[in-house]
């Protein structure tokens, strides 16, 4: 029996663990973290893509009104 900082972590390590990885578990894997980058890289070009016709939009509505009080005043 092992006494001390971690003894308890020690004596959870012998457990019979009935896990078995093969040559395509780790091809599976790499998979997995590739497409969930791959989504995060398009939700994110999606958000900025957004972002970017939000701010258009204003830029737009923000030049329209200023046309119009110019028109306002020359007449």
């Amino acid at each position: 029996m092992k006494v001390g900082i971690g003894a308890d972590i020690y004596e959870d390590m012998h457990m019979m663990i009935f896990g078995y990885l093969d040559a395509g578990s780790g091809s599976l894997i790499l998979q997995a973290v590739l497409g969930g980058l791959a989504g995060i890289a398009v939700a994110f070009k999606a958000w900025k893509a957004r972002m970017m016709s939000k701010k258009a939009m204003a830029e737009t509505d923000t030049e329209d009104v200023s046309d119009e009080a110019t028109v306002a005043t020359e007449s």
